[in-house]
């Protein structure tokens, strides 16, 4: 199926259920655990195929919450980071939790919405505060999007990295009053720049005081405002109230949820959103209901959506690492994708990440490929607390063809062609004398062909 051919909502959010044309198999359950956190290893995938898809979907869902074990061992450890102030030293901290959290939907979830409400260190220059706003995103991940929308709009690194600290009534400034429509919750064309300039009046006043938020009531103009077409003496709330009533906010996100768990180039037409809309308005904006039935769906299992995504750089480093149950030092990782165009905490600006085909170019390929090289040959790097090749024999892996078949099952998207395996095989053999070296020079190769970029 084109994914520019226009696509039959009814069939496309409908359940979906294994039949003799698309049942329900290790390719599909790969792809459930890819696109719906960052991937299981083999013996997960296994079980999966024992399992009816749609009590595996709700399952992933219901984990919304982080384990509290985890959480005091996850935030023990960015505790200790804060200690020194840095944020870059921060995103270390984050990738720890993306490769260890049980709850892989809720941290997928979770960048989701950093890459949404897009706030970079570098202007705020506070890791608490950046820390704090990313533990707001993961409590509000898959659930309330109202709750959260009204939260990071008094989330100091937010007032600091839109200049909302500094509206005052006498001089409006209208940064976050523009992008909370713009970019969060309605997109272009659905407001109009007087509707900027008054709901930039509503948020006067705001601002904070020893890293916490408050409201100045002498520098608030609590004169009547009117807000795409409402009218009253509105402070913030209210401004942010006016804006979420909006029909078009449950498109708006309908539309970027798609790209980011679905395609990144799906035919998003009205006939094809206004379902999920609907269930998300009904469902009045919550999370979790409309994130099931994407990911359970026909549309989401179907050629429309197989490998027709471009892994972002966590997705492919992150991806990589839980497949094949590898631990690596965090700062090294941490700082590669940052390199490689996906810094955590260091968005490009208030857009986010463009994703999908702005992903890649020769530079961040070969970038890729180099990190990839790093995290391989560091001494730190151990797979299921053992080098490659050990790992590989205890699952049974002895030979070089037959590595690269359980590389390709548990890595690609898509199957490999006759040349790709001959282009790794021939490579690897340089290292015939040295089977860790080989193994681990064939895993290289394969992580840097154009195919394993998609997911």
């Amino acid at each position: 199926m084109n994914t520019m051919t226009p696509i039959d909502p009814d069939w496309a959010w409908s359940p979906y259920e294994p039949s003799p044309s698309q049942p329900w198999n290790h390719s599909l359950a790969a792809h459930l655990y890819r696109r719906a956190g960052f991937g299981h290893d083999w013996r997960m995938i296994e079980l999966a195929v024992s399992q009816d898809p749609g009590d595996l979907v709700a399952d992933l869902v219901s984990r919304n919450v982080e384990p509290g074990e985890f959480r005091e061992t996850a935030d023990a450890l960015a505790e200790a980071t804060l200690a020194g102030g840095d944020p870059e030293q921060l995103s270390a901290a984050w990738v720890y939790r993306l490769l260890y959290t049980p709850s892989q939907l809720l941290e997928k979830t979770t960048l989701f919405w950093h890459g949404h409400f897009a706030t970079g260190a570098e202007k705020v220059n506070d890791a608490r505060m950046m820390w704090a706003q990313n533990q707001l995103l993961r409590d509000h991940a898959l659930g309330d999007f109202a709750a959260l929308v009204h939260e990071i709009s008094k989330d100091p690194a937010m007032l600091i990295y839109l200049d909302s600290a500094v509206n005052r009534k006498a001089h409006p400034n209208e940064n976050f009053a523009r992008e909370l429509m713009e970019l969060f919750c309605l997109g272009e064309g659905n407001y109009s720049e007087m509707d900027v300039q008054e709901l930039a009046r509503c948020f006067t006043g705001w601002e904070i005081k020893n890293r916490k938020f408050r409201k100045n009531r002498y520098q608030h103009d609590a004169a009547s405002k009117t807000v795409l077409e409402r009218s009253g003496d509105f402070d913030g709330e209210d401004g942010v109230q006016v804006v979420l009533q909006q029909p078009g906010v449950e498109r708006f996100i309908v539309r970027k949820l798609l790209r980011f768990f679905v395609s990144d180039e799906l035919n998003l037409t009205d006939q094809l959103v206004q379902p999920l809309a609907n269930l998300f308005r009904e469902q009045d904006l919550q999370i979790a209901p409309l994130v099931k039935q994407i990911l359970g769906s026909n549309l989401f299992f179907s050629k429309v959506a197989l490998a027709q995504k471009i892994k972002s750089p966590a997705e492919l480093v992150i991806g990589m690492m839980r497949v094949l149950n590898a631990t690596t030092n965090t700062q090294l990782v941490a700082r590669g994708l940052r390199g490689i165009g996906q810094g955590l905490f260091y968005p490009p600006n208030v857009k986010g990440w463009d994703g999908g085909r702005a992903w890649i170019n020769s530079s961040t390929l070969l970038g890729r490929s180099n990190l990839i090289a790093d995290i391989l040959e560091s001494d730190a790097t151990r797979f299921d607390g053992k080098n490659l090749t050990d790992y590989l024999t205890d699952l049974d892996v002895r030979t070089t063809d037959q590595a690269i078949s359980f590389f390709e099952r548990s890595l690609f998207a898509i199957q490999l062609d006759d040349s790709a395996k001959s282009q790794v095989r021939a490579a690897a053999d340089s290292y015939a004398g040295d089977r860790e070296r080989q193994m681990r020079s064939l895993l290289h190769s394969l992580s840097s062909l154009p195919a394993s970029q998609l997911s």
